[in-house]
């Protein structure tokens, strides 16, 4: 079957649209290959791409999650999670943001889309999933930016987060702190 005949069958998956992680191998089908990625680490992607098509141009989040849904390889996702992270955060964004902006150097409306939208997904596990130490969240928003978004993102991430996790979680991070020694 062409190129053209595969995009013209009404049971393909229509293309992904928003940032896809940088450098991840595909095999000639389209389908990523190498290392397994777990469940959660695939739903917080699927939710930086809803999210990101949400910042960008501001659909409906029942639209964006029926969007996201159709991707290639929804269904090894954490479908709970997904739904937890993309719609907490749409529904959360301006309490988010709020939380956020003591730590920012610009306002929200400045960052990038992806780093906005990692920030976002970390703010929100940091807030309301709990049953997640604070450096696991810290540290898959620190991953998810550096597989989508710019070159040094990663770092900001992870130093607005750091700060926030202070607020959320003090005696978390106080805890951990000492532990150090």
């Amino acid at each position: 079957m062409s190129e053209a005949e595969e995009k013209d069958r009404p049971d393909a998956a229509p293309p992904q649209t928003g940032p896809r992680p940088r450098g991840e191998q595909r095999s000639g089908d389209g389908r990523r290959r190498g290392g397994a990625v777990s469940a959660r680490r695939k739903a917080r992607e699927f939710a930086v791409q809803g999210l990101y098509e949400w910042l960008i141009g501001g659909a409906d989040a029942g639209a964006i999650d029926a969007h996201v849904r159709e991707q290639d390889g929804f269904d090894k996702c954490d479908a709970a999670h997904f739904d937890m992270l993309l719609h907490g955060c749409i529904r959360e964004a301006a309490e988010l943001d709020a939380l956020l902006a003591g730590h920012l150097d610009r306002k929200t409306a400045q960052l990038s889309p992806v780093e906005h939208a990692v920030l976002m997904i970390g703010a929100y596990e940091l807030r309301h999933c709990v049953a997640i130490p604070y450096k696991v969240a810290i540290n898959e928003a620190v991953e998810l930016a550096k597989s989508f978004g710019g070159t040094d993102g990663h770092k900001y991430v992870n130093g607005v987060l750091d700060k926030t996790a202070f607020d959320l979680r003090t005696a978390e991070v106080e805890a951990a702190r000492a532990s150090r020694g």
